[in-house]
């Protein structure tokens, strides 16, 4: 099989050889197969002599004959030697002729044994947080804004913030009109800070039919070099204004919201944010476990790894115009492969699966914060590669919380704005 064989930690590096008759026999059956629906003209499909088929074809049948043979090679070899590949091995052929004995190399990496983890040993915080009537009092006033209603306003009513204003607008830089700057019938909520700075504010108090210009001054990091910073005039007419009118909360709302009271809707409100804060907690757990798992486990890890999870980080960032350090991105390469490789050995070994359920779930809630969620299963639907990728985050998620369930874990009550806290500086 192999005549030579190099170890290094979990690096291989072995040579090879096939015997000339051994590649000429698996390559007259790769002939005979093609040979049985080849058209050679003089004969019958399936009877052209082995002769004939391995003038015509021989080089081919040769050639794919050798990659047979290497991979059946190197499967026995894994499987005598009880190991796992971490990645396609790199294959280099030293002696290649048709007829003539082949030689050649192979170099790869192998996975590493998961040594034993005492998850009892560990001890994770979990911080909890009280949720407080201001949080409910806002939520139950988003829903009521939710079921809204902008009714049309007279010629009397002067605009406010919050408003919906209908409007006709034209920039101008200087004298000239400037590209972008124009636009009919534009519906505006004042208050969405969705224009320059300024634009809004001089609106509210105007009315319907008002025609009149405003100056502003464009931002000195705005998008367009040629407005960055600069002073301009909008003139400005006002067709329309909507006042958004909010219902009243009481139970005939709250059942509208699929609720029998406003009572019930408080502790559905109230049940849904203490369940966002046990998320929020859970993810920080997840967190302090994972560094504790890269810190404790003593594991080697394969190069090969590495430097494909390096790769792919530089490429990324590449593609997106980011600063690429190297150092810091190669720990980084390598924590992660790290952490991969103990929850992808841990999880296997502890029987985590994910199921169609689990990946419906995770999808409909991505799906659910885009305005047409179509796009989103359709992404999915043609990009199998994508959906393998949240399996495994999925994977590593319910590994983690095995994981956890079988830590110490010790309650440390604070505010509820400290449970954010790191998703919003990670």
């Amino acid at each position: 099989m192999f005549k030579k064989e190099k170890i290094k930690d979990l690096h291989y590096h072995i040579e090879g050889a096939l015997a000339a008759a051994d590649v000429q026999a698996a390559a007259d059956e790769i002939l005979k197969k093609h040979g049985a629906k080849a058209k050679i003209p003089g004969f019958r499909p399936g009877k052209a002599p082995i002769a004939t088929l391995r003038q015509k074809f021989g080089d081919a049948a040769w050639s794919e004959a050798v990659d047979n043979l290497m991979n059946n090679a190197m499967d026995a070899y894994a499987k005598e030697k009880k190991i796992r590949l971490a990645a396609a091995p790199k294959a280099d052929i030293t002696k290649f002729a048709v007829g003539q004995d082949i030689e050649y190399s192979v170099e790869f990496d192998i996975l590493p044994a998961l040594p034993k983890i005492d998850l009892t040993g560990f001890t994770l915080t979990k911080k909890v947080a009280e949720v407080p009537e201001s949080e409910i009092d806002k939520a139950l006033e988003n829903l009521r804004k939710s079921r809204s209603t902008a009714e049309k306003q007279d010629e009397k009513y002067a605009a406010q913030n919050g408003d919906v204003v209908v409007i006709d607008f034209k920039g101008f830089l200087g004298d000239e009109a400037f590209d972008g700057g124009t636009a009919k019938k534009h519906r505006l909520v004042l208050g969405s800070k969705s224009f320059v700075p300024g634009f809004e504010e001089k609106i509210i108090g105007k009315k319907i039919n008002d025609k009149f210009d405003i100056e502003v001054t464009f931002p000195a990091d705005y998008h367009a070099e040629n407005l960055a910073g600069k002073k301009t005039r909008f003139e400005i007419l006002i067709h329309e204004i909507r006042k958004h009118l909010l219902p009243e909360m009481n139970d005939a709302l709250a059942k509208e919201m699929g609720q029998e009271s406003v009572a019930a809707l408080k502790e559905h409100v109230k049940k849904i944010i203490a369940e966002q804060y046990d998320d929020a907690a859970k993810r920080e757990m997840r967190t302090e476990l994972l560094d504790i798992l890269h810190d404790k486990t003593k594991l080697d890890i394969p190069e090969s790894l590495v430097v494909q999870e390096f790769d792919m980080a530089k490429s990324e960032a590449e593609r997106n115009g980011k600063v690429f350090d190297e150092k810091h991105e190669r720990k980084d390469a390598e924590r992660r492969v790290k952490l991969g490789l103990i929850l992808a050995e841990w999880g296997s070994e502890n029987k985590v699966t994910v199921g169609n359920e689990d990946l419906q779930k995770a999808i409909w809630q991505e799906a659910s914060r885009y305005p047409d969620p179509n796009q989103v299963f359709d992404f999915y639907n043609k990009n199998p590669n994508a959906v393998s990728m949240v399996r495994g985050m999925i994977f590593e998620h319910k590994a983690l919380d095995a994981m956890i369930a079988e830590t110490k874990v010790k309650e440390k009550t604070v505010k509820p704005e400290e449970l954010f806290k790191q998703a919003e500086h990670g």
